[in-house]
């Protein structure tokens, strides 16, 4: 057994059974093993982002990790914005890296690259193989490292004659590590909080906010008079009629310090105190109130639904019941677009199940609200701020979960930085309808420049935010990868393209022109 054949057998055996990958000359005997492994999956993705950000979407439905195979230092650069992505969603993610084979590093041929400097911002657990007779226990700690709670990035360096020679054996997989209960002082100081009548949130993330954990603080929320809320930046919500009510604060620093500023105290929950993304001059970052209390009752890594469980438990909850969405759709609107216009659209025919994938900051911005009364559904956000998430996030989705739709809404500017996505959607036949919202601007970017009080940009500018001049044509895009396309003017064609994007197999995409 050569030690490609060892890790990929280990992968199988640790329950990795999908590969995302854009593989090169070094990992050619990687492929011949995956080859022959039929558990595992491959999925090709034409340029790296698509790659790392479809085991991004993958691991948010699943909870486990797929792998990814990289083509040595370029390919995993390539890779590195989604990645950050999914550094910051702290999803589990195996990511294997090929390098050169040991005897020709010294020789520094063209794609020779520091990868482990590459990978170590993103990677909270890395290592390179050395033998062939340890690749396998190298692949198990892999596995096992990227499943350390909440979930992480675990980058394997695998040199290429690692991978062929011979001497490799299938490794057995340790046991994993289990999320932790946080301290019993930690929970009874948020039982004194809710008691205490100051008005009171909880900022929630990670998996308290969909299953057990969202339900639980559902009822905790409504037996105390806490307001529940989402950051900006969330992995994975679910939505929809019956679910907890949960407020997803606003990007704009003034409308979330808005938001906050009633309350006296916060309990976190898996999730960091809220600040604005960006400095703003004059403006104080921090977006909570500063005579706010904030109080971590769960810290990333630690159990959210065991420890929402053992607060409830503490607090008089008996018979208490979720106040919950009701169960409302808009009625589908006429006429000519607008924003609110296509957020009733969505809102009026979104399927029960479905997995919206949101990057449409600026155009998309209502749909949350238009959705929060439709069928049970799960909301997939960007967590780290690098654009171009939204299609490889959907293809991961779509992936992981065959039997539901999917729906990405993009803006044509982030969409162009992976628009590769789309072919993948069509080779693989997913159910993903991919919204693109043509503004033909980098929208949230004027707004930015507005904000500073200097003036309105100039045409040098303009000429850096505005993607027009030739407009992007995203239905002959769509066409060339394979992805039916349609291009509407109107909200009555939108909504017959939705419906029939939501009806339909395979992918299609729907260009909206704003």
């Amino acid at each position: 057994m050569n030690g490609a054949e060892s890790l990929v057998g280990t992968l199988a055996k640790g329950g990795i059974d999908t590969c995302f990958t854009n593989p090169g000359t070094s990992e050619m005997h990687i492929v011949a093993a995956l080859d022959r492994e039929p558990q595992l999956r491959c999925v090709l993705g034409l340029f790296e982002g698509v790659v790392t950000g479809a085991a991004d979407g993958y691991a948010r439905m699943t909870g486990k990790p797929a792998c990814t195979l990289l083509h040595l230092g370029p390919g995993l650069a390539n890779g590195l914005a989604n990645l950050h992505n999914a550094n910051r969603a702290h999803v589990p993610i195996v990511n294997i890296v090929g390098q050169h084979a040991t005897h020709h590093l010294p020789y520094d041929t063209p794609l020779t690259t520091n990868i482990e400097g590459i990978a170590r911002p993103c990677s909270k657990w890395l290592r390179t193989s050395r033998a062939t007779s340890e690749i396998g226990r190298d692949a198990a700690d892999t596995i096992v490292a990227a499943h350390t709670p909440p979930g992480l990035i675990a980058t394997l360096i695998v040199p290429a004659d690692v991978a062929w020679s011979e001497g490799g054996s299938i490794a057995t997989i340790p046991a994993l590590t289990r999320a932790s209960m946080p301290a019993t002082a930690t929970i009874e100081r948020a039982v004194a909080m809710l008691q205490s009548g100051a008005p009171t949130a909880i900022l929630l993330a990670g998996n308290a906010l969909y299953g057990e954990g969202l339900m639980v603080a559902g009822r905790i929320a409504s037996a105390t008079g806490a307001k529940l809320f989402a950051p900006y930046p969330f992995t994975r919500i679910g939505r929809g009629a019956g679910s907890a009510i949960v407020e997803r604060l606003p990007y704009v620093l003034e409308q979330a310090v808005a938001e906050l500023k009633e309350f006296h105290q916060l309990i976190l929950v898996a999730a960091a105190p809220p600040v604005a993304y960006f400095a703003s001059q004059g403006k104080n970052s921090v977006l909570t109130p500063p005579e706010c209390q904030i109080h971590v009752l769960v810290s990333p890594g630690e159990d959210c639904a065991g420890a929402l469980d053992a607060l409830a438990a503490a607090l008089p909850l008996r018979g208490t019941r979720s106040l919950t969405e009701k169960a409302e759709r808009p009625v589908a609107p006429e006429g000519e677009i607008t924003l609110p216009g296509l957020a009733a659209a969505v809102g009026a025919l979104l399927p029960e199940n479905a997995i919206v994938v949101d990057e449409s900051m600026t155009s998309g911005r209502g749909i949350m609200t238009a959705t929060r009364g439709c069928p049970p559904h799960d909301f997939l956000a960007n967590t780290g701020g690098s654009i171009g998430i939204a299609m490889p996030l959907a293809v991961g989705a779509a992936v992981a979960s065959p039997g539901r739709r999917v729906l990405c809404l993009s803006a044509d500017g982030s969409g162009m930085y992976t628009t590769q996505a789309l072919w993948t959607m069509a080779r693989e036949g997913l159910n993903v309808t991919t919204v693109i919202f043509a503004n033909r601007d980098y929208a949230v970017l004027k707004r930015e420049f507005s904000n500073l009080g200097i003036g309105k940009p100039g045409p040098g500018a303009l000429n850096m935010f505005e993607i027009g001049r030739p407009d992007l044509d995203w239905v002959s895009l769509a066409k060339g990868m394979g992805v039916p396309g349609a291009r509407v003017t109107t909200l009555e064609a939108f909504a017959k393209s939705l419906r029939a994007g939501f009806e339909g197999a395979g992918p299609t995409l729907i260009e909206v022109v704003l």
